[in-house]
C-alpha cells in the first residue's frame, strides 16, 4: 500500500492559491510603496509645496479615497465576484502613478496642487480595492491565524520596503548630485507603476477563491452604523481619534528632517528604513500576541507606547539619535496596526466586514484630516522658542513642539478611551504587569535570561 505524498494536489488547501497571492501581493505593493508612496512628500518640497499643501497632500487623498471604500460597497455587485473587483481596483493604481509624475513637471508652476489631485487619484483606486480585499482574504483564513498570517504578510511588506526605500534613497541622491532630481523620481515612479501591473496579473492565475456570501441583512450604511455595537463603535472613536492625535505631527517629519536639519535623501531613506526594520523584526511577535492575548490587549500597550514616540524628537537632533527613535517607532507602530486592523475582522460577522472595513477606514481618515488640519494651523501659531519662568526652551524650529503635542493628544485619547471597548474574542486572560514580558524585544530578553548556565546543567 502506497502513501499519497503530501504535495499530490488532492491534499493542498484549495484556499493556498488566495494566500499566496495576499503575500505577493504584498511584496509588490511594498516595493511602489517604499519606493514611491514614501516618497511623494520629497516629491512635493522638489515642487516647492508649502506646509499647508503637505498637510493637504497627507489628508485630502485619505478622506477621498475612504469614501472610494463606501462607494465599493455599494457597486460591489456591478462584478461578477471580488477578485474582479480587486484586479480592476489595482489596475487603477498602476494607471494613476503616471499623472503623478507627468503632470507635476509638465505644469510646474501649479505642481503641488497637481500632485495633491493625482495622489488623492492613486488613493481613491487603493482604498476602492480594499473593503474586497479584505473580505476575501479574511475567508480564506480562521479566526486564530489572522494575527500570524497578516503578521507574515506585513513583514514581506516591511522587508521589502526597506530594501526599496534604501535603493530609492540611493538612487534619488545620485540623481541629486548630477542636478537631475526628477529624473530619480521618475525612475521610481514607473517602478511602481509596474509593481501594481504585476499584482493584477499575479491575480488573474488565482483559483480556489471562496465565493461571496452577500449579507442575509443587505442593509445601507447608515442602518450598519446604527445598529453596530456599542463596543464597536467606541472603538471606532479610539480610532478615529488616534488617527487625529498622530497626524496633527505626521506630515511634517520630512518638512524637519529634509528643510529644518538639512539631512540629504539618503539619510532622509534611512530614517524610514529603521522604522520598517522595527517593523520586520518584531510583527511575528506582534501576530503571536494578538491571536493569543487578544486585539484588545495589543492595542493597550501599543496605544500608550505610541504617545511618547514623537516627544523624544525634542530631546535630540543628531542623526543616529533621530534614527533609532524612529526604529523604535517601527516598533510599536508595527503593533498598534496590526491591532486597529485586526480588531475590525473580529469585531462584526464575516457577511458584514466589507462594511466594518470601510466605515472604519472613513472614520480613520476623517480624524486623519482634522488632524493634519491642526497642524497645519500650529505650524503658523507657534514659536521656535518658547519660555516658562526661567525655563528656555529652543529649537531649530517650532516642529518638535508640535511633535510634543501631537504625543500628548496620543496620550489622552488611550488614556480615556481604552477602557471603554473590550476583546470580542475568546483569548487567553493575563494580567496585565505579567503580559509585559511577553511584548516583542522583552520575551527575548526574558527567555535568554532564564536559559540555564553550564555550570546549572
Amino acid at each position: 500500500m502506497t502513501t499519497r505524498p503530501s504535495n499530490h494536489p488532492a491534499s493542498i488547501d484549495p484556499h493556498e492559491s488566495g494566500r499566496r497571492f495576499g503575500i505577493r501581493d504584498g511584496l509588490f505593493h511594498a516595493v511602489a510603496q517604499g519606493g514611491g508612496e514614501q516618497y511623494l512628500s520629497a516629491f512635493a518640497l522638489l515642487l516647492h509645496a508649502t506646509p499647508f499643501q503637505l498637510s493637504l497632500l497627507s489628508a485630502i487623498p485619505q478622506l477621498l479615497g475612504t469614501w472610494a471604500q463606501l462607494i465599493s460597497v455599494k457597486i460591489s455587485h456591478w462584478f461578477p465576484n471580488r477578485a474582479s473587483q480587486v484586479f480592476w481596483g489595482i489596475i487603477g493604481q498602476s494607471v494613476a502613478w503616471i499623472p503623478i509624475l507627468t503632470l507635476p513637471l509638465l505644469w510646474p508652476h501649479q505642481g503641488p496642487w497637481l500632485l495633491i489631485a493625482a495622489v488623492a487619484m492613486y488613493f481613491t483606486f487603493s482604498h476602492f480595492t480594499s473593503p474586497a480585499w479584505n473580505s476575501l482574504i479574511t475567508d480564506l483564513l480562521e479566526p486564530n491565524e489572522r494575527g500570524m498570517y497578516f503578521a507574515r504578510r506585513a513583514r514581506t511588506i516591511a522587508m521589502t520596503s526597506f530594501l526599496a526605500l534604501c535603493l530609492a534613497g540611493a538612487l534619488l541622491s545620485f540623481f541629486e548630485q548630477q542636478h537631475l532630481l526628477w529624473v530619480g523620481f521618475a525612475v521610481m515612479f514607473l517602478i511602481a507603476s509596474l509593481c501594481r501591473s504585476a499584482s493584477a496579473l499575479l491575480l488573474l492565475k488565482v483559483s480556489g477563491l471562496p465565493p461571496h456570501e452577500p449579507s442575509s441583512n443587505p442593509a445601507g450604511f447608515l442602518v450598519f452604523f446604527r445598529t453596530m455595537s456599542d463596543n464597536f463603535r467606541r472603538f471606532l472613536l479610539f480610532s478615529g481619534l488616534m488617527h487625529s492625535a498622530v497626524l496633527v505631527a505626521g506630515p511634517f517629519f520630512v518638512l524637519y528632517l529634509l528643510q529644518d536639519l538639512h539631512l540629504t535623501h539618503w539619510q532622509y531613506g534611512t530614517w524610514l528604513a529603521a522604522g520598517i526594520i522595527g517593523q520586520f523584526l518584531t510583527l511575528p511577535a506582534w501576530g503571536q500576541f494578538g491571536d493569543r492575548f487578544g486585539n484588545k490587549a495589543l492595542l493597550s500597550f501599543t496605544g500608550l507606547l505610541v504617545a511618547f514616540l514623537p516627544m523624544l524628537y525634542l530631546f535630540g537632533t543628531s542623526w543616529p539619535f533621530l534614527v533609532t527613535v524612529n526604529f523604535f517607532g517601527g516598533v510599536v507602530w508595527a503593533g498598534l496596526g496590526l491591532g486597529l486592523n485586526n480588531y475590525v475582522f473580529d469585531a462584526v460577522q464575516p457577511t458584514d466586514r466589507a462594511k466594518a472595513v470601510a466605515i472604519s477606514s472613513v472614520v480613520n481618515a476623517i480624524g486623519w484630516a482634522m488632524g493634519t488640519m491642526v497642524g497645519s494651523v500650529l505650524i503658523t501659531m507657534l514659536p521656535a522658542r518658547l519660555q516658562v519662568g526661567a525655563l528656555i526652551l529652543e529649537s531649530v524650529s517650532n516642529l518638535p513642539f508640535i511633535f510634543f503635542l501631537s504625543g500628548l493628544l496620543r496620550l489622552i485619547v488611550s488614556a480615556t478611551l481604552l477602557r471603554t471597548f473590550h476583546e470580542p474574542r475568546r483569548v487567553e486572560q493575563r494580567a496585565h504587569h505579567r503580559l509585559v514580558w511577553e511584548l516583542p524585544l522583552l520575551k527575548p530578553l526574558r527567555q535568554l535570561s532564564r536559559r540555564p548556565t553550564i555550570g546549572n546543567q
